[in-house]
């Protein structure tokens, strides 16, 4: 992922780095879920996985601008506040 393509004072170049690190730790849990038998546990490491998946999202909304609450004034479409 591109954090070293952005200068450090590039939101971009700390965006990248979170989600890699939000990937890992949910692809972490997804893995331990199947190394433990204990049901309520499971499911905390899934429900802690879906969790990352949605902030890792949020980071990849705000990247890309996909949400209008992450757009700019300047760049929202003319139909949105």
């Amino acid at each position: 992922m591109g954090d070293k393509n952005y200068p450090e004072n590039d939101p971009r170049h700390h965006t990248a780095k979170i989600k890699r690190m939000l990937t890992d730790a949910m692809d972490h849990c997804r893995e331990d879920v199947g190394k433990i038998t204990e049901p309520k546990a499971q499911a905390l490491f899934e429900t802690t996985a879906e969790v990352l998946q949605g902030l890792a999202k949020a980071f990849e909304h705000y990247d890309t601008g996909a949400e209008p609450a992450m757009q700019t004034q300047t760049n929202r479409p003319a139909n949105k506040p």
